[in-house]
């Protein structure tokens, strides 16, 4: 009771010193105008007043911080009587908002902070539901007891100091500090802000502020922190706006970043609409197709909700996407002149952050997006968007530095993002680029300055270019082949460059198996066999390699069976167009053996591998690099039948033909060097397998790299031998790391992947069981 007490005396003093400070300024400025005279008398009053204001605004925070103490805060007062201000309510709303509760926890914490809360912006691209969250937290507020404002950017700093000067005098700020600032005694700015720094329990809303150059007063940069916008309040103030840059809204803003909604939640917003419109899984599906885009969500979900909507199912309206977009959600609105319409419409919501840049000073940003969404929907290398290909495009010169300002502004306003697509250790990332879906849906059906035809032809010429030098890379250039793998096959498809395209691509896929990435190798074999049929025929030389191409992919993946059917019709064409001695009929019916032996088919196999060991032992020497191939397949195969002593020794009779021939660290020395390890283990050798293993994993990672198939079947296998030494907790740890790599690398259920599972299983029960799964290696 003695601490209230104690703060209302203090608030008495305050308030009576308050008093007297008024009383002396007024009878210094009267003595001022005697003695000096009214114009010198106006300068005197001026710095009498500042002095008087800055003890006027610390007795002014005495007498609140000892009313709060006393539980009869003024500033309380005016919050409760502020609350139901007419004209800046929060939109209201009768869904829910989903996927962003971690938003509004951060913004409830910031609101709860004993320093008032300062400056939070929700930022990012147009459509994602910035002011949908802030409307969710600013209700939130308001049941909480907070006075909540809600105030509306209309591109206008004189409006916005209109509406803030309303706020603050509604919560408190007299009307004679109002009149001292329009007569000019006072800086309105400091005198809003002088008074919101000093009152809490608030929140104010300025939604939409995607020009803040434009906030003032002035032209001084917003994150000076001297304009319109501060984060100095005792309450909290929330900004939304399209524009995600530290350096617009200053180090001392929160930023809240939003993202689009993750799979579950954009299908519980699609099934909140629409509840009979298919299964949990459908609506997530059609999510993901949206891009977890509230905007688009929201408009899908009304449409499926309608009984007289032609597609009234998830699945119906996501394949009808492809054909029908422009109807569904990219239809344009005779109202988007108007930026409030503009923004809640999917076809014109970004073309307000297109303007915005224009009106900048980003001319290149609308052509430099139009490019980008011509290519697929997948990560783009950024080393890909060079000076020669946009001035290739547009018929403009363009530099380096403005594509750097070009990309960088469309980062701000969230049209793109960027990011590094993790290599190997030894040549590390390489930086990418990526479209949300619909931005590239909506840039497609939007009119270019530039006719597509030209701009489809740079691209080509540079895509091609850029994939021929990263297959010429090698290892260094495998992340930038990854890359671009997805955005060859339309080349393909549009017949640029013909045979040119045909080898180039060819060529990366080489390279993508050389580096072990058989599912991005499938898909640019699989375009260059349909290409290939299509231009040359079935039977044609260039066909049948690139159909042999295709099913080694397809075995590099575990697609055995299909793998053997594709390889067994394309050695029946090489035997009647080549004959059955040919080097490239010779290399069909090994590959098909190899095909075989991981469908189990083992007698097949050996046998077919002893044909064509015999017959290249004959054309070519016994010591050639395809026989030596052709040997270690055979003995893989004996292996297979349980001739282990055999296969050892033709191992071995091989190892030291490869390191003879090739040297010690050849690819095919080493995989040699691995398979006679293997045989050695079966034998019941294991120390000898060991070491060996342990050799041959050494190469592997200095020459392949960690994550390589080789390195990790080479790990596998060293794995199984130390388990079978004794020595479970090495092998327990390497095959954690290989199945960790083969999740990350072939996917959670690739054969590899299911056997390296079942080996840490089987090491961590420590109990009886079938031996752990080894792999050979083949060629």
């Amino acid at each position: 009771m003695r601490v209230v007490g104690r703060g209302r005396w203090r608030w008495a003093v305050g308030r009576l010193l308050l008093a007297l400070g008024a009383s002396g300024v007024g009878g210094a400025i009267v003595w001022a105008v005697v003695r000096f005279g009214l114009e010198q008398a106006d300068q005197a009053a001026g710095v009498i007043g500042s002095v008087a204001g800055l003890t006027g605004l610390g007795v002014q925070l005495l007498a609140t911080r000892s009313s709060e103490a006393a539980g009869a805060s003024p500033g309380r007062e005016w919050v409760s009587s502020a609350a139901g201000l007419s004209g800046y309510q929060p939109p209201q709303s009768s869904t829910p908002v989903r996927g962003r509760e971690t938003e509004l926890s951060t913004l409830h914490r910031l609101a709860k902070g004993r320093e008032g809360g300062g400056l939070a912006v929700i930022c990012g691209t147009g459509g994602l539901g910035k002011t949908t969250l802030a409307a969710e937290f600013a209700r939130r507020a308001q049941r909480a007891g907070k006075a909540v404002f809600w105030v509306r950017w209309q591109d206008d700093a004189g409006l916005l100091a209109d509406d803030l000067t309303r706020v603050a005098q509604a919560l408190g700020l007299s009307e004679s500090a109002v009149a001292d600032a329009h007569s000019g005694r006072a800086v309105l700015v400091d005198t809003v802000w002088g008074h919101l720094a000093v009152t809490r329990g608030w929140v104010v809303v300025v939604d939409n502020v995607d020009t803040p150059g434009r906030v003032g007063p002035g032209a001084e940069p917003l994150a000076n922190y001297r304009g319109w916008l501060r984060p100095d309040g005792g309450g909290l103030l929330l900004v939304t706006s399209r524009d995600t840059s530290t350096a617009t809204w200053g180090t001392r803003a929160h930023l809240i970043a939003l993202e689009p909604l993750a799979a579950a939640d954009a299908g519980a917003v699609l099934l909140q609409h629409a509840p009979t419109a298919g299964t949990p899984e459908e609506a997530r599906a059609l999510g993901v197709r949206l891009g977890g885009l509230p905007l688009a969500l929201d408009a899908a979900g009304r449409y499926l909700a309608q009984p007289t909507s032609r597609h009234r199912t998830f699945s119906s309206y996501r394949n009808a996407l492809e054909a029908e977009f422009e109807d569904l959600l990219g239809a344009a609105h005779p109202g988007a002149s108007d930026p409030e319409i503009a923004r809640t419409v999917v076809r014109h919501t970004w073309e307000l952050s297109l303007a915005h840049l224009e009106d900048e000073g980003y001319p290149l940003t609308r052509p430099l997006l139009h490019l980008l969404a011509l290519l697929e929907l997948a990560p783009i290398p950024r080393s890909l968007i060079t000076p020669a290909l946009l001035s290739d495009a547009t018929g403009a010169t363009v530099t380096a530095a403005e594509i750097d300002t070009a990309l960088a502004g469309l980062h701000r306003y969230g049209l793109l993002s960027g990011g590094t697509s993790d290599g190997d250790p030894a040549h590390g990332g390489a930086a990418h680029l990526a479209l949300h879906p619909l931005v590239r849906d909506v840039m497609a059906l939007t009119p270019s300055e530039t006719d597509n035809t030209t701009t489809l032809g740079a691209l080509d010429h540079h895509l091609l270019q850029a994939a021929q030098e990263a297959a010429e890379a090698g290892r260094a250039g495998t992340v930038t082949a990854l890359l671009l793998s997805p955005h060859l096959p339309p080349v393909l498809d549009r017949g640029t460059d013909g045979s040119l395209a045909e080898s180039t691509v060819d060529a990366l896929a080489d390279a993508l198996r050389a580096s072990g990435h058989p599912a991005e190798e499938r898909h640019l074999r699989e375009h260059v066999l349909n290409v290939s049929e299509r231009t040359l025929g079935t039977d044609h030389p260039d066909t049948l390699a690139s159909r042999n191409n295709l099913a080694n992919a397809l075995g590099d993946l575990g697609h055995h069976q299909e793998a053997a059917e594709l390889h067994r019709t394309t050695l029946t064409a090489y035997e009647r167009a080549l004959g059955t001695d040919h080097p490239d009929t010779l290399t069909s019916r090994n590959n098909l053996a190899n095909a075989l032996h991981g469908l189990g088919h083992h007698q097949e196999a050996a046998e077919l591998h002893r044909t064509t060991l015999h017959t290249r032992q004959r054309t070519l020497g016994t010591d050639h690099p395809d026989t030596l191939t052709s040997r270690n397949n055979l003995a893989n195969a004996l292996n297979g039948l349980c001739q282990h002593q055999e296969a050892a020794e033709l191992h071995r009779t091989t190892l030291t033909a490869y390191e003879h021939t090739l040297g010690t660290d050849h690819p095919g020395t080493l995989t040699s060097r691995h398979n006679l390890a293997n045989a050695l283990h079966e034998l019941g050798h294991h120390q000898e397998a060991a070491e060996l293993h342990r050799t041959t994993l050494s190469a592997y990672e200095h020459t392949l790299g960690t994550d390589h198939p080789h390195t990790l079947a080479s790990r596998n296998n060293l794995a199984v031998t130390l388990y079978d030494l004794g020595h479970h907790e090495e092998a327990a740890e390497l095959h954690r790391t290989v199945l960790t790599a083969y999740e990350r690398t072939l996917g959670p259920d690739h054969p590899h992947t299911l056997a390296s599972r079942d080996n840490l299983a089987f090491v961590e029960a420590s109990t009886p069981a079938p031996r752990p799964r080894r792999w050979p290696r083949r060629r």
